[in-house]
Order: C-alpha cells, then structure tokens, then sequence
C-alpha cells in the first residue's frame, strides 16, 4: 500500500463495556458516521485492551461485544462503508506488539499521561502488569498494522497517536536502510527519467531546505503516478524524500474531533462510573422518567420561583438538543418563573427520544438476527487480516524473520 492510500485509511476502536450510551454517540459514533463517507475507515472492537485493565472478569468481555457492534450499526455506522472487526481475531496485532517491543524503550511507555492517570483512578485494581504498561504500544500496534493515516482522537489522546509516530521513526530509522541505501535512491531518481529526476530533486530539495510541506505531497503524488519504478524503488524514494531510510510504517497523523462533552443527568460528563447515563436505546418510559426526575437549579423550590438556567442540568441538555428558538423560550421561561420545570423537560424528552427511535428501529433487525451480526464483523475480520497480513510480511523482511 502506498504512502497516499495510507492517507486516506482511519482507524478507531473501543474497548468493549457493554452497551453504549449517549455520550458516546455524541462524543465519538457521529463522528465515525461522518468519516465513513470520506475515508476508508476501519473500527475494531479493542477486546484486548478489555484486559489490560479487567484481566480478572473475562467473562463479561463475549456478551459486551456483540452489545457493543448492535450499538454501533444501530447508530448509523454502515458496514458497507467501513469495516468493522475485533481486535483478538486478527493476531497481526499481537505479533506486531512483540516486534515493536524490541526497539521501544520502556521510558516510552511511562510517560505516556493515561498511563499514571488510570493507575490513579483505578487505585483499587492491581495494574502493575506489563500488560497495562504496555497496552500504549499495543495502540501503536494497532495503528501501525493496517498503516493508516488519520487516527481519530479528542486532544486528550494526541499523546498516544504521538508515541505512535515515534516508535514508525524509530522502526524505520533502524530498519528502512539498506545497505547501500542513499546510492541505491539516486539509482532508482534515474528511472524517473530526466524531467521526472530533476523535478523530484527540487521538490526534495525545497522540502528538506524550507521545509515546504506542499512539495512534499506533490513529490508524493509524481512518485505514485509513476509507472516506471517498482515497488520497492518507490517506497525508497518516498522515504529518500524527507532525508530518511525507506518508509516501512507510515506515521498516522491525529485527526482532532470537536471537544463534544455529553452533560449526564447530573450536570457533570456522561460516564456508567458516575451513574448518570441514558443508553443509547433505552427504553422511551425509562428515559421520560430519567429526564422527569433530573434535578433543577436549586433556587426553583416553587413553580412561581425565578431560576438561572446556567445552574441548572436539565440545560445543559437543552445545550445539546434544543435549537436557538427552544433555548431562548428556556432562558425566558426560567429566568422570570414563566414556566416549570416540567414544561422545561417536556422538549427535551420528545428531542432525545426522537434521536433515539431510529436506532432502536435499526437495532432490532440485528437483535432478531445475532448471525447477521456476526456474518459482518467476520468479513470485517478477514479484510482486516488481509491488510494486517501484508504490513506484518513488510515487518519480518525488514527484521530479518522472512527466512524459511
């Protein structure tokens, strides 16, 4: 696979905890639905990393993954326009963990910010594994395997996606020089011909002289048009291009999405750890009585009480679902005690049930049929294991394990 069609492969997962909730449709699947439609997107179930931090509770990981993949077609995510997969049916990735644990300094792996942050908020587990300290380059992994280009991700987790390009540096510094590498290049500029040669040395020139990124990407684009080189001549020049070894794993770039934190029926994030979710598809009564029962600013003891709709959960919600025209009428309702709490929510229920009523629609026809489910994420899996297979043969020739 070249450079370019790297660029246009996303890759994004979740660790499967069961079924999902509005905080994830609104912080992550429409999202997903989005870029489906703009690029070759590949979402994987991240079973695995399930056990970095649950290796006790094994049993709960099979019933959380279907749980999970109904939620996600239910959403909106369309397997005819990506492919989705589970991590643990493709062992490329665990292979490719062990390789990339030779050459990855363990400094690395510590510095990474979710690491000592989930040792904190996980206090009560025992995390002091290799596999949790690991699990960041098991991500990389994961990335790395199927080359992809764009990796969604909140700023968070840009860390990881940084760690990430560091470790395909580094892969690629040790391992993409051959012997002879530089004069083997100049070899391969020739077959350019000598329009095409002295255009990619300019470019190359000005890219690694000012650092111009645009002839840079239009080096690129001559160099996959070409038809006169072979394949290993043009992944050399690529990598020859920005004063390298051969490109072997691309570095993904973060692909950063819009900060959409999800207000729970508290006020505070939407999180199962705070109790204050409402599931995707949750039943329309539970969720008119989750919303009937949220509490309100405090200062609105009475209905004939003013309130400050800033103060109050229920907003937040409204920040969400309501247009412009339902949040001034909230504003001016609250503020001079012209409505109720009840009027305030009414809206707000008929909104988030009204979101909610196509996926329950979608989601009953996999529920009915768990084969079809599962009939889907197979094939995910074998094109996915397709891809992983020819990276990982890259991988061993590259490392000296192509030998029979």
């Amino acid at each position: 696979m070249s450079l370019l069609e790297a660029q246009k492969r996303v890759l994004s997962g979740m660790r499967p905890t069961g079924s999902l909730h509005l905080g994830h449709y609104h912080g992550v699947l429409k999202n997903w639905i989005k870029l489906q439609h703009e690029f070759d997107c590949m979402f994987f179930v991240a079973d695995w990393h399930a056990l970095t931090t649950h290796y006790e509770d094994p049993e709960i990981i099979e019933d959380n993954v279907w749980a999970m993949v109904i939620d996600w077609l239910a959403s909106g995510v369309n397997p005819g326009s990506a492919t989705l997969f589970i991590q643990s049916r493709v062992p490329e990735h665990a292979e490719l963990h062990l390789l990339l644990s030779m050459i990855t300094p363990i400094g690395w792996l510590e510095r990474v910010p979710s690491y000592k942050d989930q040792q904190t908020k996980l206090n009560e587990r025992d995390l002091s594994t290799y596999g949790f300290l690991g699990y960041s380059l098991l991500q990389s992994a994961d990335i790395l395997i199927y080359k992809a280009g764009h990796v969604p991700v909140g700023a968070d987790q840009v860390p990881h996606v940084e760690m990430t390009r560091e470790v395909a540096r580094r892969f690629n510094h040790i391992y993409g020089r051959d012997l002879g590498f530089a004069e083997l290049a100049e070899e391969a500029i020739k077959k350019l011909g000598r329009k095409g040669g002295g255009m990619y040395r300019e470019l190359r020139k000005d890219f690694l002289e000012k650092g111009n990124h645009e002839a840079l990407e239009k080096a690129q684009a001559m160099l996959q048009e070409n038809q006169n080189i072979s394949l290993g001549d043009r992944d050399r020049l690529f990598g020859y291009l920005e004063g390298g070894g051969k490109v072997i794993l691309p570095e993904p770039q973060s692909l950063l999405t819009e900060a959409s934190v999800m207000p729970g029926l508290d006020g505070s994030k939407m999180s199962k750890s705070y109790n204050n979710t409402i599931s995707l598809r949750e039943d329309p009564i539970s969720v008119e009585k989750k919303i009937k029962t949220m509490t309100t600013d405090p200062a609105r003891v009475r209905r004939t009480d003013v309130g400050d709709p800033e103060k109050c959960p229920v907003f937040k919600l409204h920040e969400i679902y309501s247009d412009e025209d339902c949040k001034n009428w909230v504003r001016e309702g609250c503020t001079t005690a012209g409505i109720g709490c009840i009027d305030c929510k009414k809206p707000l229920i008929d909104s988030i049930l009204a979101e909610q009523q196509p996926m329950r629609e979608r989601a009953q026809q996999y529920e009915e049929n768990p084969e079809l489910v599962k009939s889907i994420v197979s094939e995910g899996c074998e094109k996915a294991r397709s891809i992983a297979k020819s990276t990982l043969e890259d991988v061993r020739q590259a490392m000296g394990l192509n030998y029979r």
